[in-house]
């Protein structure tokens, strides 16, 4: 994979000169010798090889300054396409895009409430259904990008999926990558969900060349871009936002969730919103369910908020003031330009926001707080699938 191992020179200009393309087309070969800083010779060779292939056409003449007018150069779109899947707190999601990222067909399910090798084989089937319905031909599916929680040793050939708040982790041992390519034949990426996300933010949102950046999944991961590229850390585990001890009792772990223990992906705000409904708080939550608190999810409690149900949105402050605080610790440490809030909290919007923005002020460093710019997810649920799509995308350009 394009992250294990360090590029060789070719590969590097291959990435830099097909990104360009990609930002910029129609482009000439002259602008993206500028914006590359690699010389014109260098960049007429590779574009004329792309040419060549059919992963890049020729289109119509630029404005000339004077002399023969510059041909300009975009990528071509169906030269290949590309399949993401991936997991966020409440949906499973698919795409298939063609090189220039246009969705062409896309897939939405419910994601059932467990971590195990039941959810990757609907991942598969997800997959499957891409394949057979999106009416591209399978031999020009290029790459499969696969998004999924946990610690994903360095080859993505197992996975540790931390549990909720007082379980215990729970250990993937089938290859992921070897079980998708075995059943499909294309080439796998298996990524880190938080991971996946901040780079489809960076690859595909952000207008100017943000280096450093933070995209907090929910409560439970933290994907970091440094200088432009994701940071896993020496064994993969970079990112995990809570610390866990499974010898520790229930009281401990509650008490250390909003400091340094592990969250739920909600934030702990299903538990909240029980917890006060039990104690015979007045709240349209309650109708919404049923009566039956335990029911009660992140969905009511949005549904409630939009409402303005007094005690959701009470929940979604407080839980957003705990992330604040847990933010502003980030912040001070890391220093990035954007943090991102995504993986399905975001649906709580501006309530959410600004409370994490309000604790985020008092408490992080001055010059820290001042110049961080905190947004919702780009892409929402899209954003893990989006994700692998740009991994693979740029291992497919590394390798033009």
């Amino acid at each position: 994979m394009l992250r294990d191992r360090v590029l060789t020179d070719k590969e590097r200009k291959n990435l830099a000169i097909l990104e360009v393309i990609r930002k910029n087309g129609p482009i000439s070969r002259t602008d993206i010798s500028k914006i590359t800083e690699f010389n014109i010779v260098t960049v007429s060779n590779y574009v004329n090889h792309y040419i060549k292939k059919g992963l890049v056409i020729e289109g119509e003449l630029d404005e000339s300054t004077g002399g023969r007018k510059p041909v300009l150069v975009e990528l071509n779109p169906k030269a290949g396409y590309i399949i993401g899947v991936g997991l966020n707190m409440l949906s499973m999601v698919g795409v298939l895009v063609d090189l220039e990222t246009n969705v062409i067909y896309e897939s939405k399910k419910e994601r059932p409430p467990i971590n195990n090798e039941e959810v990757i084989a609907q991942l598969a089937d997800m997959v499957s259904e891409i394949i057979s319905h999106s009416g591209v031909e399978k031999e020009k599916i290029v790459g499969l990008g696969v998004g999924i929680p946990g610690i994903i040793d360095e080859r993505g050939r197992t996975i540790r999926w931390p549990g909720a708040l007082g379980s215990k982790d729970v250990s993937i041992c089938v290859s992921i990558k070897d079980a998708f390519e075995k059943r499909f034949n294309i080439p796998t990426f298996v990524e880190n969900d938080a991971n996946a996300a901040v780079l489809g933010e960076k690859w595909l949102g952000l207008d100017r060349d943000v280096r450093h950046m933070l995209y907090l999944f929910s409560g439970v991961g933290c994907g970091i871009l440094i200088d432009g590229e994701i940071f896993r850390g020496a064994t993969g585990a970079a990112g995990e936002m809570g610390i866990y001890n499974a010898k520790a009792g229930d009281g401990m772990l509650q008490a250390n969730a909003l400091h340094l223990g592990r969250w739920e992906m909600d934030l702990g705000m299903s538990k909240l919103a029980r917890d006060l409904l039990a104690q015979g708080e007045p709240s349209v939550i309650r109708d919404i369910v049923g009566g039956k608190l335990e029911k009660v999810t992140i969905k009511e409690i949005i549904k409630a908020a939009k409402e303005k149900d007094a005690l959701a949105i009470r929940v979604i402050e407080d839980c957003g003031k705990n992330l604040g605080l847990k933010m502003a610790f980030l912040l001070n440490l890391l220093n990035p330009e954007i943090v991102v809030i995504g993986g399905g909290i975001e649906d709580c919007g501006a309530i959410l926001l600004d409370a994490i923005k309000n604790t985020v002020k008092e408490w992080a460093v001055e010059e820290v707080a001042a110049q961080v710019k905190i947004i919702p997810s780009a892409f929402g649920e899209n954003s893990v699938a989006l994700g692998v799509v740009g991994i693979v995308a740029r291992e497919v350009f590394a390798q033009a």
